[in-house]
């Protein structure tokens, strides 16, 4: 929504423009994207995009800003900060995995900022650098606390957000390489039994596991 505005007259409007100005910004980058598609797939006008959200390029970054708060909040909005390290990086996996799975646009919105570098500066500040932080943060706590291997916790960070993304950003390509759709419910369930799995094995500490 426009900084400033008291009172949205029109919640479901502003939802519907703000929803369909993601999949067309997902398919067609900013630049492709054309205000009067987004207003007329939202069942709106023109006038009413431009009161909302001001322009295109306003619209957009509101488009990025609603996706990475639900990311935020799906990630370390699950559990208590006095959770053992090892409960808070599953609670992280797991929210970070059902976000990609019910949001796909994301990888392909993100995957077009990272593009163009110059656009994606208040992604990194706001966002992506403060998540890498808490992400490091935990990781070097359950070291500390005895719970995760001795680990280079940035790249850990690395490992674990590669691991997750990339079976979403790939899946058009995966699902044909595979033969079957990996985006099914039934593929989503066991890719998740098997990340999990593989943190368990690769990170946890025997003793941490047993719990």
């Amino acid at each position: 929504m426009r900084a400033g505005r008291r009172k949205v007259e029109n919640p479901l409007t502003a939802r519907r423009i703000l929803a369909a100005a993601e999949e067309h910004f997902a398919a067609q980058g900013m630049a492709g994207a054309r205000t009067e598609e987004i207003a007329a797939a939202a069942h709106a006008n023109k006038a009413m995009l431009y009161y909302y959200f001001g322009d295109k390029s306003r619209l957009h970054r509101a488009v990025m800003e609603n996706l990475l708060r639900q990311l935020r909040n799906a990630t370390f909005g699950a559990v208590g900060t006095k959770a053992s390290s090892r409960d808070r990086l599953i609670a992280w996996v797991n929210g970070y995995f059902d976000f990609l799975a019910t949001h796909p646009n994301y990888p392909r919105l993100v995957q077009r900022e990272v593009m163009q570098t110059s656009k994606i500066e208040w992604i990194v500040r706001e966002y992506f650098r403060p998540f890498h932080k808490r992400l490091t943060g935990l990781i070097e706590d359950g070291v500390a606390a005895g719970e995760f291997r001795k680990v280079d916790a940035h790249q850990t960070v690395f490992t674990l957000v590669g691991m997750t993304v990339f079976y979403f950003a790939s899946a058009p390509v995966m699902s044909r390489v595979t033969g079957h759709n990996i985006l099914s419910a039934q593929a989503l369930k066991i890719r998740k039994r098997a990340l999990l799995d593989f943190l368990e094995h690769g990170l946890m500490r025997r003793q941490a596991r047993s719990r």
